[in-house]
Order: C-alpha cells, then structure tokens, then sequence
C-alpha cells in the first residue's frame, strides 16, 4: 500500500482516468459493431449515420489520447472502406 501522500494522489488519479477511458473505449467499441451490423444488413444510410458517430467517437478518444491517433485513423479507414463498399 502507498504511503506518501503523492503516491495515494497518484492512485486516485490513475482510478479516476481508468474508468474513464474504460467509458470511452466501450461506446467506442460500441459504435463500431453498430458500423459493422448496419454494413452486413447492407443499409447505407443507417452504415453512414453510424459510421458518423463513430468517426467522431474514435477521433475524441484519440484527442484524448486514450487511443494511439493512428490506431483511430486505421479504425476509421477500414469503418469506412466497408461503408463505401455498399451501393
């Protein structure tokens, strides 16, 4: 267990920003099986209206950095390959 009040701080931090990207990744993760659902039913509006959202979603978390910004932008590279892809 901590001893110094720094080290405490530090634990309540890193608790604090845990659970908040752990938020963040799941609505993430989320969206992007929404992405992924609404291409296999092959409705585009509903692939482009949710592949907004998650575009969106991908490039806070990133700004945030809990996602690498080149991770996000593989993610959104390949969400919208797969909306293009529909007619």
């Amino acid at each position: 267990m901590a001893h110094t009040l720094s080290a405490k701080k530090r634990i309540r931090q890193t608790e604090t920003r845990t659970a908040a990207n752990r938020a963040t990744m799941s609505r993430v993760r989320t969206l992007r099986k929404k992405v992924t659902a609404a291409v296999a039913e092959k409705d585009k509006e509903a692939a482009v209206a949710a592949y907004d959202r998650f575009a969106s979603a991908i490039d806070k978390a990133a700004k945030k950095g809990t996602v690498h910004p080149n991770r996000a932008a593989n993610y959104k590279s390949k969400a919208a390959k797969a909306v293009g892809s529909l007619s």
